[in-house]
């Protein structure tokens, strides 16, 4: 009772605790989220001028595109792909508003005629487009959405459909306002009369140059204050983007020298029987070898990495560094263990024949629905092509004449040409089925054989280009660490680590013979250098609770692990002095040296300055604005530039270029030849003009546009 006569006396202070606790709980949450604070929604991806792109939405089309590139592309790079997709969209879709642009009825009815008019779903019995038909089958998909119809060689739904129309709706949009942009551009004839001189008006100049290099980079001396005005005069060049910098060492769990002769001997081991006692018949069982096995085929496979190819090898297809060895082996001997493409191998030469690397066959293609690039007219099921195809087989066994008869059955239309004829070498990218009948089987032979196109018939007309060939019966382990070799490398990883808690990242990876390897990239990266995708590193390295000196352990594909320490955090904008000081150091001390230069000169004429600094004067001839080359001197525009506005006999004055101080003297001009009439350069200039529309409109637009891109923080 007491204990609560307490508690209530002091039940102010038990409030302003309770309220303490609940109010740091809620602050410590929001600097764990910087979300709260930040504004970015884990549902946005971007703002584009004022429109956001949701992640559901962007996830989808993500994973539509992943679908249709298959692995060609990683997560990232469609990610990127649609980002671009849906930023153009949001920014040309702002101008088409402004400026009240938009595809009505007619219009989308001509576009979707002219985009599927070819097809005969929606053509009639007279092969005439027939909007009916294609108005049938847009509401059949709504109907039955979501389920898909069949359109050509594709399946289609009323939501690819929709966006389909969009596409086509968005590409006509776009044409029109390019079009429009377009059709403000163009040239003056002024400007084309311009063009011309620039080409055809030239002089012949007497020169001399004083380099930079005449003066010692030690007699000049460059502060960090005029690098930095430099670059603050020159703030376009000297823009960069975010970037953090690491450096890591690697701990590779790569295969012993113990692991690699442990497979070696395994491998050896397998050629000769073995006796072993089987815990479920409680019996001793003799396991065949290499040496006296009756299955070759199935021998390899149930104790190889790599399936068995029963296949006779070219020589080119053959490990060039056992190339020689394999061919002189004898039949029944072995080759090996010998070291290939990540493997150890044993390979037991099984048969050796001259066989015929160029063939000429003539065939018949039966294709059927679902066949690899099939005619949208075909309707042959795979049971019917095949009956199909053996009775044309039958024909032509008893009457190789008939072939040229039955050859319109084919759908081969560019073989069909050449009655059916096709000549080439093994080493062309052919059906493997196709091109094994071909190459294995004898002159005359003739069969059916399938492949992802149909059902050939093949007839071998004849074969040449006679050489050496070999099967052979391989076992290959991959050479790949112990169990041992991996724990040996995760205990020195977790020693590194420790150790780096309070000693030097760099000296640590010194004592033990790793090398540090450097990286530097933007937010947005998902290469680093050495390392390929490697989104986990990047993500740490810009986080907000990384500091300079911290390091982390990563575990990599394909390496094993590697750690990694942040050194250095880049931020937008303006690059900082010290990165920036070499590239910078040259062009201050240029500047320098060139104001060195022009005070040392005092004579007036080229022959004068040249003795007075110890140079010879040179020639150059045919200068012109399109040829700012220098003979002698490399490309010098600011020096050809000046030449082309003097007068025959005039001199210039000092000017600074790009490998030196540069006086000129121009000794001849030849003016460009009048012209009667400019107008064909003046379509060239154009054209040339109209061509580029399209790329520099939407950069120019891209530059403008309000873009607010959280992807690094949402999806990345």
């Amino acid at each position: 009772m007491a204990v609560l006569n307490k508690i209530r006396q002091r039940s102010l202070i038990l409030i302003l605790v309770i309220a303490l606790a609940l109010f740091s709980f809620v602050i410590g949450d929001l600097f764990k989220n910087s979300d709260a604070l930040t504004g970015v929604s884990q549902d946005t991806i971007a703002t584009v001028n004022g429109e956001d792109i949701k992640r559901d939405e962007f996830m989808f089309k993500v994973e539509n595109y992943q679908r249709r590139v298959g692995p060609n592309s990683t997560s990232v790079q469609s990610m990127n792909a649609i980002y671009n997709q849906e930023l153009r969209k949001i920014i040309l879709e702002t101008e088409y508003d402004e400026l009240g642009l938009s595809v009505e009825k007619d219009k989308m009815r001509d576009l979707l005629k002219n985009t599927f008019q070819s097809y005969p779903e929606f053509q009639n019995q007279d092969s005439v487009y027939d909007v009916n038909r294609l108005n049938a089958f847009i509401a059949n998909l709504k109907e039955i959405a979501p389920q898909a119809a069949p359109l050509g060689n594709v399946q289609v739904n009323y939501q690819s459909w929709t966006d389909n129309e969009q596409a086509i709706a968005s590409g006509a949009l776009q044409q029109q306002y390019y079009n429009l942009i377009k059709a403000g551009v163009g040239a003056s004839l002024v400007e084309a009369k311009d063009e011309h001189v620039a080409g055809a008006r030239s002089v012949d100049v007497k020169y001399v140059q004083i380099p930079y290099t005449s003066i010692a980079d030690s007699l000049v001396k460059v502060t960090k204050s005029e690098i930095k005005a430099y670059m603050e005069k020159h703030k376009e060049q000297y823009q960069v983007d975010a970037t953090r910098e690491i450096v890591y060492v690697e701990f590779r769990e790569d295969a012993s020298i113990g692991d690699e002769d442990e497979i070696k001997n395994n491998l050896i081991a397998l050629k000769q029987d073995r006796v072993e006692f089987s815990d479920v018949t409680k019996t001793t069982d003799t396991i065949v070898g290499f040496d006296n096995t009756t299955n070759v085929e199935a021998f390899v496979n149930s104790n190889s990495d790599i399936k068995y190819n029963d296949a006779y090898l070219r020589v080119n297809q053959l490990p060039v560094a056992e190339r020689d060895s394999l061919l002189a082996a004898n039949v029944g001997d072995y080759y090996g263990p010998y070291k290939d493409a990540g493997y150890y191998k044993l390979s037991k030469v099984l048969a050796k024949e001259t066989r015929p690397d160029s063939v000429k066959v003539r065939h018949i293609l039966i294709p059927y629905v679902g066949a690899n690039r099939v005619d949208p007219s075909i309707t042959y099921t795979k049971e019917k092509a095949e009956a199909k195809a053996d009775s044309i087989l039958n024909v032509v066994k008893g009457n190789r004449s008939k072939f040229l008869e039955v050859l319109d059955l084919s759908s081969d239309k560019v073989s069909n040409e050449n009655e059916g004829i096709i000549e080439f070498t093994y080493n062309q990218a052919f059906a493997p089925e196709f091109k094994a009948f071909s190459f294995d089987n004898q002159k005359g032979d003739v069969d059916v054989v399938e492949t992802s196109f149909g059902y050939h018939i093949i007839e071998i007309l004849d074969q040449s280009a006679f050489n050496p060939t070999i099967k052979l019966a391989t076992v290959a382990r991959e050479i790949e660490p112990s169990e041992e070799t991996i724990d040996a490398v995760f205990n020195a990883v977790s020693k590194f680590e420790i150790a780096a808690e309070n000693g030097d990242f760099t000296e640590l990876a010194k004592e033990r013979e790793l090398a540090v390897k450097p990286a530097t990239f933007k937010e947005l990266d998902e290469n680093i250098p050495g390392l390929g995708s490697q989104r986990q590193v990047v993500r740490w390295a810009f986080n907000d609770d990384t500091e300079v000196g911290e390091y982390k352990r990563f575990s990599i594909a394909g390496v094993g692990f590697i750690v990694a320490q942040l050194v250095d955090i880049n931020k937008e904008g303006l690059m900082s002095v010290d990165n920036a000081t070499t590239p910078v150091l040259i062009e201050v001390r240029k500047e320098k040296k060139a104001e060195m230069i022009r005070a040392k000169i005092t004579a007036t004429t080229v022959d004068e300055i040249a003795s007075n600094q110890g140079q010879s004067p040179r020639t150059a001839s045919g200068l012109t604005l399109k040829n700012t080359t220098l003979t002698g001197a490399g490309v010098e525009p600011k020096v050809v530039g000046t030449a082309l506005g003097l007068a025959q006999g005039a001199t210039s004055k000092p000017i600074d270029g790009e490998k030196g101080v540069f006086v000129v003297e121009v000794t001849a001009v030849k003016e460009a030849q009048e012209l009667d009439n400019f107008s064909a350069i003046q379509s060239r200039l154009t054209n040339a003009r109209r061509n580029t529309v399209q790329t520099k409109v939407y950069a120019a637009l891209e530059k403008k546009a309000e873009i607010e891109d959280n992807r690094a923080k949402t999806v990345y």
